[in-house]
This record gives structure tokens, C-alpha cells and sequence, in this order.
């Protein structure tokens, strides 16, 4: 595919002569995108930080979890980094928080900063205030499946969160449970068990779900909860999460290679909610956060992040396919849609009145 990447804003390598290192160096495919898309190069990673995965954004402040290679159950002792960029991608601040960088998510009622640590066992959640730069850590209450938590879904006055790396094969334990914040903890109960009854999207045949590995999270322009079951390779739709109808919908993921359809796993996925905006997304094998632009993004279309293609693609909800966007990278995952509709005064008026009007209605208790 013809690329389109800005050469102004590519990192910046030093040149060797040498007839040897330049044949390695055309052999290695370069970052590229598919017209009449534009990539650039948001951030690389700061001195001594690698792996960017997840991505948040909080008004006109970007922020990103580097993993560092650390183990993902924290069994290793170490800290990880949650570094706060501008929106020109220039470092701000720092967070350390404990264990391994994973899922981040903004809460929108409280606007505080939810950080993830620990995906496959002894988890924790560090909540930041991006106003005052302090930080809390929170233990869980119980992990029933056996394994961590993942990601992280606000939608209205309830908490939901991925979990991942479940002990049992099949999954009996719960794949999404419920949270709220009582006495300093994180108390949790089931929403989705692992093995659900669900509806094939692409069969339309009844089925008994066994997920994996529940990984990412986020919400569909309806307010359904979409779980990305990563190793799977599917997202499950929850439809009416929590409600006496609750529903649970699979739609298996694939990509062309050929006239064949090929089974492709995914991580995050992000929907448009404006034609004004850019995607960012983080490639922890090119230590690098990317910036994918184009005139006029269609609302309401999907993006993920193939970390098995690897590429970065739009994805077709009704058949489940992929279609490459961006190639030429490594290790695609954190993914989200920065949405440029408002100037950021605007945005920052609206979420206020939002905030106070959602906090009247919920448990403040739950969030803090």
C-alpha cells in the first residue's frame, strides 16, 4: 500500500555508511498507512521506559502506561511508569505505580485517572488526581477466576472490569465483574461469567462462551460493553450489562489473506464518535506512540489494534474482518480515538456540568 507517513515527524535515525547496514535496514519494513490515511509519530519512549501500552486521554493531556518488560503478575517486585504528555507529545510528568502497567481508563464522573497493575495475578488499581498529581493505591477484594484484572469500563454509575488470565479451562469464574470502592478496596461481583450463553453474530447460533483471555475493554457508540478476548480472538458484545435481559453476543475476528479468511487476534479497539479527531496507538515493539490522521474519520466505525497481524485496521462489526490500515509495525496495543469536535475549553465546561449531574445520581462512595 502507497504509505503516507509524514517524513517531518518519523524518529529521527542516525545514518551509517556501510553497504551491509543499509541492506539490513531496507529489509525492515517501515511504519506505514494506507492512503488517505497519515501517520506520524506522536511520543517515543522517554530514557529508561519501554513497552507503551494502554493509552488515556484527559482533556488536552495524553497518558500512557509503559510495561517495561516487568512480569505481569508483579511477582517480580518492580514499579512501572504512567507517563502524562501534551498533546504536542512532550513529557509533563511521571507517575510510578506498582507492579505491571496495564489498563487506563479516565473516569468521567470523577475525572480521576484509573491505572491497572498486575493482568495476571495479585492486582491493584493506583487512582490518580491529574489536577493535584496525587495518587492512591487500592488493593481487590477476591480474584474468584484465579487470575488479575485487566481494563476498565465507565458507563453511567457503574465500574466494570475485565478478568484476565483465568485459573480454569473451561472458564466457570467471572470474565467482567462489577466494582465499587468500599473501605479502601476494591469490592467486585460477577457481570459475565467465562463460560455465558451467547449468540454467535456471524451463525446466529446459541453457544456456550469459554473465554480465555479477557483482556480489553471498552464501550460501543450504544453504551454496550465490548470485551476484546484477546488469545481468543473475539470481542463479546454485553448488551443491558447488569439489567434482567442482559445479553451476550460473539463476533469472531479475522482478517483476508487471499479469498480466506484468517482468525486474527486483536487488543484495543476504539469507536469514532466524531468525524473531527485522530487515533493514537502504541507499538510496544517500536517502543513508540503513533498518531493516525485522516480528513474526516466516519462516526461511529471501529479501529483495533492486530497485535497477530500486526497491523492497525478498521473492523467490520457484522462480519468480524479486519482491514489493514497501518502496517510495518511490531507489537500494535493500546489504541483509542481522540475526539477534536470541541476546543478543549468547551470540552472542559461540558464535563463539569456532566460531572455534577452524574455525581447527584451516583454513589460518590463508589469512586473514591
Amino acid at each position: 500500500m502507497k504509505s503516507s507517513i509524514a517524513p517531518a515527524a518519523v524518529p529521527v535515525f542516525s545514518l551509517v555508511i556501510g553497504f551491509a547496514a543499509v541492506s539490513a535496514f531496507a529489509q525492515t519494513p517501515a511504519p506505514q498507512a494506507a492512503s488517505p490515511y497519515t501517520l506520524t509519530v506522536f511520543a517515543t519512549a522517554p530514557p529508561n521506559l519501554s513497552a507503551p501500552d494502554s493509552i488515556a486521554v484527559v482533556h488536552d493531556h495524553v497518558f500512557v502506561g509503559y510495561g517495561d518488560g516487568h512480569a505481569p503478575d508483579g511477582s517480580d517486585g518492580k514499579n512501572s511508569q504512567v507517563v502524562e504528555f501534551s498533546m504536542d507529545g512532550a513529557v509533563e510528568h511521571i507517575y510510578t505505580v506498582p507492579g505491571h502497567s496495564d489498563g487506563l481508563k479516565l473516569d468521567p464522573i470523577s475525572k480521576r485517572l484509573w491505572a491497572l497493575q498486575n493482568e495476571d495475578a495479585s492486582p491493584n488499581v493506583v487512582i490518580i488526581d491529574t489536577e493535584t498529581r496525587q495518587q492512591k493505591v487500592y488493593q481487590f477484594s477476591s480474584t474468584p477466576h484465579g487470575g488479575g484484572y485487566d481494563d476498565i469500563v465507565f458507563r453511567g454509575c457503574k465500574i466494570y472490569i475485565s478478568a484476565s488470565n483465568p485459573a480454569g479451562n473451561p472458564n466457570t469464574g467471572p470474565a467482567i465483574v462489577s466494582a465499587k470502592l468500599r473501605d479502601g478496596v476494591v469490592q467486585v461481583e460477577p457481570l459475565l461469567m467465562g463460560n455465558a450463553a451467547a449468540v454467535d453474530v456471524l451463525t446466529g447460533a446459541n453457544i456456550t462462551l469459554n473465554l480465555q483471555d479477557p483482556d480489553s475493554m471498552t464501550l460501543d457508540p450504544l453504551g454496550n460493553v465490548v470485551l476484546d478476548s484477546q488469545a481468543d480472538q473475539e470481542l463479546i458484545y454485553v448488551t443491558h450489562p447488569g439489567e434482567s435481559n442482559q445479553q451476550a453476543l460473539r463476533l469472531p475476528l479475522s482478517f483476508l489473506s487471499g479469498n480466506a479468511a484468517m482468525p486474527v487476534e486483536t487488543d484495543d479497539t476504539a469507536f469514532v464518535t466524531s468525524s473531527q479527531g485522530f487515533i493514537l496507538f502504541a507499538d510496544k515493539g517500536l517502543n513508540t506512540v503513533f498518531k493516525l490522521t485522516r480528513t474526516g474519520f466516519v462516526p461511529g466505525s471501529a479501529y483495533t489494534a492486530a497485535d497477530g497481524g500486526p497491523f492497525v485496521g478498521t473492523l467490520d462489526l457484522t462480519s468480524g474482518i479486519v482491514t489493514p490500515v497501518v502496517t510495518g509495525i511490531k507489537n500494535p496495543g493500546g489504541l483509542v480515538y481522540v475526539d477534536t469536535s470541541k476546543r478543549d475549553a468547551d470540552r472542559r465546561n461540558d464535563d463539569r456540568e456532566h460531572s455534577d449531574q452524574d455525581a447527584d445520581r451516583c454513589d460518590r462512595d463508589d469512586r473514591r
